[in-house]
């Protein structure tokens, strides 16, 4: 079945929620993707940061292999081998604690949401329920990750969204001084907002919205769904900044494709949650969570993270000479390999040109295109990126 096969069929049977880009990828391999017609592509958005060891890895692919030959599914009524060990590498890994599986982002957020109201609730303290977030985060499209994402535009159609959120501006510390009162129970934050166009914080922002919550007794849960398992060359994108979160969320690039969510609590909030409380029927699937082994394993390996690090930079450089080549381009930012640039102009039809060219990269917020290439991707591949980058660009932005 060619492409435009594959288009017809998806058009004529599925909801048409998703502005989809007319390609139809059935193989891939590392850094590249293959379409119905094996043409090939460098894929630089590596499924909005998901395939975080490439496609088709082989370790990966084993390790599912072997588990679906074993086990597929059992519920979370019994005790789960694989789900276990995954709970520890990651606890492990990030900010210790216990950790609470599920099956994507938002999902992730919704129990971190429960979960620290329901630690205040615990304690009698039924009216601190209240959540601050920021204009233009994202936290998903469930009820409760709607609610809470700072972006209007997400909301039309939908309202009313859940009471208890207060939106402050972005980057405004006084706001969030004001907005963190006694109702408060968490401020609920993206380290690098992704899906607004990779939005770095003022320098110190962070830090200063840690010390609120700490002298205000108020939690602080890091949204690391984007930025967490290794996107930024640090396993969470909080270390970048030397955060210590009372509650994480994770998932995108957590089984290399395959659906898993993950909230990581310190051991006295994650309490809160008894037998009851909260569940998943397919959260921490076997399978999954094999998966999830071989990329924690690997991202843990000596020198790894370091070397997302470096290829980061040099992708930033990469971007930042073509930038200083042409007169749209405000900015490039991020860290390690979550990157943009910020243009003067829409990027929906560049985006489009780099596909045509066989780089996929990703236009979002109208004027921002994104980079978020597997965490494998070699150095040769960035340099033959940033090639397909330049020639899929309009000639009137040169200088």
């Amino acid at each position: 079945m060619g492409t435009a096969d594959i288009i017809a069929l998806t058009e004529k049977y599925q909801m048409s929620n998703y502005a989809r880009l007319p390609a139809a990828f059935v193989r891939g391999e590392g850094a590249r993707l293959f379409d119905a017609e094996g043409r090939e592509y460098l894929d630089f958005l590596g499924g909005i940061a998901v395939t975080a060891l490439g496609h088709a890895h082989p370790e990966v692919t084993r390790a599912v292999t072997v588990q679906a030959r074993n086990l597929l599914h059992v519920s979370n009524l019994f005790h789960v081998p694989v789900q276990a060990e995954a709970a520890r590498l990651l606890s492990d890994a990030t900010i210790g604690g216990k950790v609470f599986f599920c099956n994507s982002g938002t999902e992730a957020n919704e129990a971190a949401i429960k979960l620290a109201r329901k630690w205040f609730a615990d304690r009698g303290r039924e009216g601190v329920h209240e959540f601050v977030v920021l204009e233009g985060s994202f936290h998903g499209r469930t009820y409760g990750g709607l609610s809470a994402t700072g972006q209007p535009r997400f909301h039309k159609g939908f309202e009313p969204m859940l009471p208890g959120f207060v939106t402050v501006p972005f980057g405004d510390i006084a706001a969030l001084d004001a907005a963190l009162t006694d109702r408060t129970c968490a401020f609920l934050v993206e380290p690098i907002q992704g899906e607004s166009g990779v939005r770095m914080h003022p320098p110190g922002y962070l830090k200063e919205a840690e010390r609120l919550c700490r002298q205000k007794g108020i939690l602080l849960v890091l949204d690391e769904i984007q930025t967490g398992m290794g996107r930024t060359g640090a396993m969470l994108a909080g270390e970048r900044f030397g955060l210590l979160p009372d509650i994480v969320t994770l998932a995108k690039g957590i089984a290399n494709g395959l659906p898993l969510g993950a909230v990581v609590a310190r051991e006295e909030i994650a309490a809160a949650f008894g037998p009851g409380s909260h569940g998943s029927t397919f959260g921490g699937n076997p399978v999954c969570c094999a998966a999830a082994k071989v990329v924690l394993e690997t991202l843990a390996s000596p020198g790894f993270l370091s070397e997302v690090d470096r290829k980061g930079e040099i992708l930033k450089k990469g971007l930042s000479e073509l930038a200083a080549r042409r007169t749209d381009v405000r900015k490039v930012r991020g860290l390690g390999l979550m990157l943009a640039w910020e243009m003067e102009v829409e990027t929906k039809e560049i985006a489009l040109q780099c596909l045509r060219n066989g780089l996929v990269v990703n236009a979002t917020s109208g004027n921002i295109l994104r980079f978020l290439p597997p965490l494998t991707v070699t150095e040769p591949e960035i340099r033959h990126a940033l090639d397909l980058l330049w020639i899929s660009l309009p000639d009137g932005g040169r200088k």
